[in-house]
């Protein structure tokens, strides 16, 4: 990557704003031009927000409490720069906190500001902040956005050393999944900071800024996908090292030293995971520089989500044990019966009669009542005999009753087998698909890990005319007997009705009403069980939601009618 050269305004927030940087070439005495990157904390952030640069269109007048829209009303100003400015504000309407970017219609980036933050809502992928509304309004253009208060972007976590590397190996997965997607749309986000990638209260990576932080710095590349990847590499770098892969210091890391060149992360700091370092080095040298580890360089967001599969998967660490309190023995148990238990503290034993003794004991005194019962059969009391002989019989007969073959009770002795799922695949019945490349997270025995549906206006019921359902079709690997399925849910309510069906295909051009319904199940809990009322051999199961219950906004997709699955396992 190129190096730049900026002037950087870093605000300690994670308020789901990015601190702005932005070009700064000043002349010294002698009329040498030079460029410098500065950092401020964030109170001076937060407070005046910097100067604006000379030359650029100011933005009008506004101060706390101003309302836009008659909605939003603006509490705090985070950032003042080049011609516009970021606040955090409220949407009175919702009740929540929200983000406002804010500049002058006639700014000569106004037109690409309101295109870049219409493209990147369209997007509506919950791995970014979103972009809730895009207007242009009483000579300005303001862009208004999620604000994550829970949320604490990398610069912070960075702060205090270098990220665990089951966290880092998240990172990149997950930043490298959410990019690849955006490129698949068309967008790029060409200002991927420290400052812009944020780790929520839940340990998921969210991405802020897409596509707008760079039109609002009238940021382009000929290469947006090579430019992407870079910086997702430099990410991986600094998470790996605490250090920033260039001979600068920046987003506050120390550099490398000077003329020393682009070293790997394991050379740079001990115990570094070797495949994380050369997956950093693989998305950063594009000049051949791998050559000596023998990987080719990654150029696009897909080829890095490639080159991560490949790795062998990075376990979190196991928690730590902790040993249960030392279990004491009370006098009664110490076989002291009858005697008072030994004053707090002291230490003289208490011999425990053994075991066996007591053994012997008992067996001999059923010997004993065995004999005795013997003599009375002897002596005559054949009526008595007779009467426990008929007794015996009857108990013998009742566990006869349970073997014949229309009870019931026997299936519940049947062993259960898992079955399992060797590949899986979003199904689309009508309009756009959902998340499909989180699919697998639904089996991956990972309960931290689900796929989701998007939110939806209408509900709890799915439009036929609009979307009858979503889903997901798995393939078991061959033809398998399915008796029942349990499914976690990420979001408990009322109106959560799944379905199975059994099909021959992981097609969606399969319609649903041709195939097989097996099972189906409505809940409002945390998870779903379904007992197959249809036996059917099968290798394909669909998985259909066609109610889901209604979720408040949080930091992953906005309020709506919406669910997420995790856990899905068949047994046979």
């Amino acid at each position: 990557m190129a190096e730049r050269s900026t002037a950087a305004v870093d605000v300690a927030d994670n308020s789901g704003d990015e601190p702005l940087t932005a070009k700064a070439d000043q002349s010294t005495s002698d009329g040498v031009a030079q460029n410098r990157e500065r950092e401020t904390d964030s109170e001076e952030a937060q407070g005046s927000g910097g100067t604006e640069s000379p030359g650029k269109a100011s933005p009008p007048e506004l101060h706390s409490g101003h309302k836009l829209a008659r909605r939003y009303r603006l509490e705090e100003c985070v950032t003042r720069l080049d011609g516009f400015s970021s606040w955090r504000a409220v949407d009175e309407k919702l009740r929540r906190a929200v983000g406002v970017h804010l500049l002058p219609a006639d700014h000569p980036r106004a037109r690409s500001v309101l295109a870049a933050a219409r493209s990147s809502a369209l997007l509506g992928d919950p791995r970014f902040v979103q972009v809730l509304d895009a207007v242009e309004e009483n000579d300005l253009v303001y862009v208004v956005h999620e604000w994550l208060p829970d949320a604490t972007e990398l610069t912070a976590l960075l702060a205090s050393g270098p990220l665990e590397v089951h966290e880092a190996y998240q990172m990149v997965s997950q930043v490298s999944q959410a990019m690849a997607a955006a490129h698949r749309e068309g967008l790029a986000h060409l200002q991927l900071t420290p400052s812009a990638v944020l780790r929520t209260s839940t340990g998921q990576w969210r991405i802020r800024g897409l596509a707008v932080n760079a039109a609002l710095r009238g940021i382009s590349s000929d290469t947006p996908q090579r430019t992407d990847t870079e910086a997702i590499g430099a990410l991986l770098y600094a998470a790996l090292t605490q250090r920033w892969p260039y001979d600068s210091n920046a987003y506050g890391l120390s550099g490398l030293p000077k003329g020393v060149g682009l070293i790997a992360p394991d050379q740079v700091r001990a115990g570094v995971h070797r495949g994380l370092s050369e997956l950093a080095m693989r998305a950063l040298a594009n000049d051949g520089a791998t050559a000596s580890r023998h990987e080719t360089p990654c150029t696009t967001p897909e080829e890095l989500v490639k080159a991560i599969a490949e790795m062998p998967r990075i376990r979190p660490p196991e928690p730590a044990f902790t040993a249960p309190p030392e279990y004491q023995r009370t006098s009664y148990q110490q076989g002291s019966y009858g005697r008072p238990a030994p004053h707090m503290g002291a230490t003289q034993p208490v011999p425990a009669p053994p075991p066996p003794l007591q053994s012997r004991t008992g067996t001999a005194l059923k010997w004993a009542v065995s004999a005795l019962l013997i003599a009375a059969l002897g002596l005559g009391s054949w009526q008595l005999a007779d009467a426990l002989m008929d007794h015996a019989k009857s108990d013998d007969t009742k566990p006869t009753k349970t073997t014949d073959g229309n009870d019931k009770s026997t299936d519940k002795t049947k062993p259960v087998k898992p079955i399992t799922i060797k590949a899986a695949q979003e199904y689309v019945a009508k309009g756009d698909a959902q998340a499909p490349e989180d699919v697998g997270k639904t089996y991956d025995g990972d309960s931290s890990t689900y796929w989701r549906s998007k939110s939806f206006v209408d509900g709890p019921e799915m439009k036929p005319a609009f979307k009858p359902g979503v889903g997901i079709v798995y393939d078991l690997g061959s033809q398998q007997t399915v008796t029942a399925a349990s499914i976690g849910l990420r979001y408990p309510g009322d109106h959560t009705t799944i379905t199975l069906y059994a099909t021959d295909s992981m097609s969606s051009s399969t319609s649903v009403d041709s195939m097989t319904k097996i099972g189906t199940i409505t809940t409002s809990g945390a998870s779903a069980k379904i007992t197959v009322d249809k036996k059917a051999k099968t290798q394909y199961v669909l998985l259909w939601i066609t109610a889901m219950p209604y979720a408040s906004g949080d930091q992953y997709s906005n309020a709506g009618y919406k669910q997420a699955i995790t856990d899905v396992k068949f047994t046979g």
